[in-house]
């Protein structure tokens, strides 16, 4: 079976022409890798991959851990029949734990344009280890994994050495020839994996596509105590719905303007930062109307700073003021979920206070399974005493979290060798995302451009998402092909420019008068500026710095 991955290539270049497969769907078992339990079996177009496929389901590296729990790295590879000779890894988001459909889909994407539906074949996997159901875990259930050291290493970054070798061995004795392009796909914390692979593993992959990274995760993680803590001291008043629809006005007001046209859309974000003035939408006498309480617009304004120990010293990032703040998803995150179980806890306190205690502190803290006590031990948290626990190692866990998460290079990135290898990097990031402060995005590319001296755009373009929140939602334009234009950028070395976002007919939060607008999106650190003409078509907006 060696022997295949020499063939040459064989597969039709245009859609629409299924491949003759050296093996059958249904007997890829037979040629797995040794140690490599795997089930196969062709579907028809599901609603998320709009082509029949090969479904590959398996499992690898069973063992017992040291906290003498069974694990497994567990995938999921879809093989189209209209296959392009490319190959996706889907790095997903959140704790792991789970194996999700490998569709190949980030924020931005419509369903024709998933990595599956343009003749991609698609991994993904659970990242080394199941989560473990609430009836018997509780709400720690997704972060109980990190007991064991091997399983942090592997979902931090290890899971992926291992599996893709294994992927690019199914698929090209599948389709008997080689593959010809190489992607990794992910946001949120898929978005920080793709970062990793990019300084860990440099010649894996041809172009990564990085969506919202968490590029230094245990660090955010730090801003879910800082929050919970503000948030707790205001009480029993609470930031309402209209508190954050009434700032979220506030700072359109004073910034929607500075891009050259009023549009609901705050394009000029640098600009904005400097204009915006929180105190002036505190209220004044009992008959302000649109305003918030004094010490609701200063709690804001704290939380938007970001965490710090008693010294004054930043321990993460701070935020960017823009009118995503008054969107669900970020109220969700940071205020209020609407969700039963969590008892209608913000995620952060619930999930995000599950994953600092347990994943990123050295050693684990127990800290119960209830939303209340989850919010509890955020509320204790001490940031002189608890914070550096996340740069701690011991005799049971070698690697602190900020070795296991993030880039080895996080602090002065290069990618020296992910360049050499004429690899390809597009990021894009929301400026309301509450989770991963766009800030901390902002300096890492700033970071890179330095020390590359000025070049840092010849293989790696950063675009902003002007009212996006942590995925779709807010006063943004959600639709946009971000995959293609990685694709144009490794495949026929069209340099990425300017990528037009329109507006999701899906997203219930966008206004009237954004509906049918088209914008560029510019590679930092230009923006979309209004120049001349109609002010519904991105061509009447050039890509400048705004100073």
């Amino acid at each position: 079976m060696k022997r295949l991955l020499l063939l040459p290539l064989c597969f039709s270049l245009l859609m629409g022409s299924a491949l003759a497969h050296a093996v059958a769907c249904d007997q890829l078992a037979t040629i797995a890798p040794q140690g490599i339990q795997i089930s196969s079996q062709r579907y028809l177009p599901d609603g998320q991959s709009l082509t029949p496929f090969c479904l590959v389901k398996g499992q690898m590296n069973d063992r017992i851990g040291a906290d003498g729990k069974t694990y497994a790295l567990q995938f999921e590879l879809r093989l189209p029949d209209y296959w392009q000779g490319r190959f996706a890894y889907q790095f997903n988001e959140g704790n792991d734990g789970y194996v999700k459909p490998a569709v190949g889909k980030v924020t931005g994407l419509a369903p024709n344009q998933y990595a599956i539906n343009r003749g991609f074949a698609v991994i993904s996997s659970n990242g080394g280890h199941d989560a473990e159901p609430i009836s018997t875990a509780g709400l720690v259930g997704s972060a109980l994994f990190a007991r064991d050291p091997q399983a942090r290493r592997d979902y931090g970054y290890d899971a992926v050495r291992k599996l893709y070798p294994v992927a690019r061995t199914l698929i090209q004795h599948y389709y008997s020839a080689p593959i010809r392009y190489s992607y990794g796909i992910g946001e949120g914390n898929g978005g920080r994996l793709a970062m990793v692979v990019a300084s860990r593993f440099p010649q894996m992959f041809n172009g990564l596509l990085v969506g919202s990274p968490g590029i230094k995760l245990p660090q955010a993680a730090l801003q879910y105590a800082w929050d919970a803590q503000i948030l707790h001291r205001l009480s029993p008043q609470t930031l309402t719905t209209r508190d954050m629809a009434a700032f979220a006005q506030g700072v359109l007001k004073q910034c929607d303007g500075l891009d050259g046209i009023q549009d609901d859309l705050i394009f000029a974000s640098e600009a904005c930062q400097r204009h915006f003035q929180p105190t002036l939408l505190a209220c004044k006498g009992e008959f302000d109307r649109y305003c918030l309480a004094p010490e609701k617009v200063a709690a804001i304004v704290r939380m938007q700073q970001g965490p710090e120990n008693s010294r004054g010293q930043a321990l993460y990032s701070d935020w960017v003021y823009d009118s995503g703040i008054g969107s669900a998803n970020w109220r969700r995150w940071k205020i209020q979920s609407g969700v039963r179980v969590w008892q209608d806890k913000p995620a952060s306190s619930v999930l995000g206070a599950a994953a600092l205690a347990n994943i990123f502190m050295t050693p684990p803290i127990h800290t119960g399974t209830s939303p209340s006590a989850l919010e509890a031990y955020l509320l204790g948290f001490d940031f002189d005493k608890d914070a550096p626990q996340i740069y701690a190692n011991d005799s049971r866990f070698p690697d602190s979290a900020m070795t296991f998460m993030a880039s080895p290079e996080v602090n002065s990135p290069t990618l020296s060798a992910f360049q050499h290898n004429d690899g390809k990097m597009i990021v894009f990031h929301g400026n309301s995302d509450p989770v991963f402060s766009i800030k901390s995005t902002l300096r890492w590319y700033q970071d890179l451009d330095f020390n590359l001296h000025g070049k840092a755009n010849q293989f790696v373009r950063l675009y902003r998402i002007p009212g996006m929140p942590h995925g779709e939602g807010g006063l943004s334009l959600g639709r946009f092909d971000t995959l293609l234009a990685l694709m144009n950028w490794v495949e026929k070395q069209q340099t990425a420019n300017r990528i037009i976002a329109t507006a999701s007919t899906a997203n219930p939060e966008i206004t009237p008068r954004i509906v049918d607008l088209e914008r560029p999106l510019c590679p930092y650190p230009t923006t979309a500026i209004y120049r001349q003409g109609d002010v519904r078509l991105a061509s009447s907006f050039a890509c400048l710095k705004k100073p």
